[in-house]
């Protein structure tokens, strides 16, 4: 019975920190035209992209002034927005999935070239938010 305990924790454990992490998808071509590509998606998808936020160009400006020399990325961004009628969807069930709105797509490229990702979210209603994002992924990567 202790063997089966122990294998359990470390299975919900495993479990646990795999939905921590998010999903990437490798991107043939320029940051620009992944960026591009994503942008193109969410608007095609009938979605307002409400902010974007340039998490590579702040790093590189401000890694000076904290004695930072290394470069994370080349470049980064991170595109805002939200589905009134999936937000409203998952809401509805659970109020507190207000936690993971706006939905984000980021873009960044490193040293090992041009990555798409998103976050991976919980089991249940958020599940639907998270096909969302995958499919708007998947048309940026045709």
């Amino acid at each position: 019975m202790k063997r089966f305990l122990i294998i359990l924790i470390c299975a919900l454990h495993a479990t646990a920190a795999s939905a921590d992490q998010p999903v990437i998808y490798p991107f043939e071509g320029s940051f620009d035209d992944a960026t591009f590509n994503i942008e193109t998606a969410i608007i095609g998808q009938g979605l307002v992209i409400d902010y974007v936020s340039h998490t590579g160009d702040m790093l590189n400006r401000t890694g000076s002034d904290l004695g930072a020399d290394k470069e994370i990325f080349k470049a980064a961004d991170i595109f805002l927005f939200c589905s009134a009628v999936l937000s409203r969807k998952v809401m509805e069930i659970d109020p507190l999935n207000i936690a993971h709105c706006p939905y984000n797509i980021f873009v960044y490229e490193d040293k090992a070239g041009v990555k798409i990702g998103h976050r991976n979210y919980p089991e249940g209603p958020m599940k639907e938010v998270q096909s969302l994002l995958g499919s708007i992924v998947k048309e940026a990567l045709e």
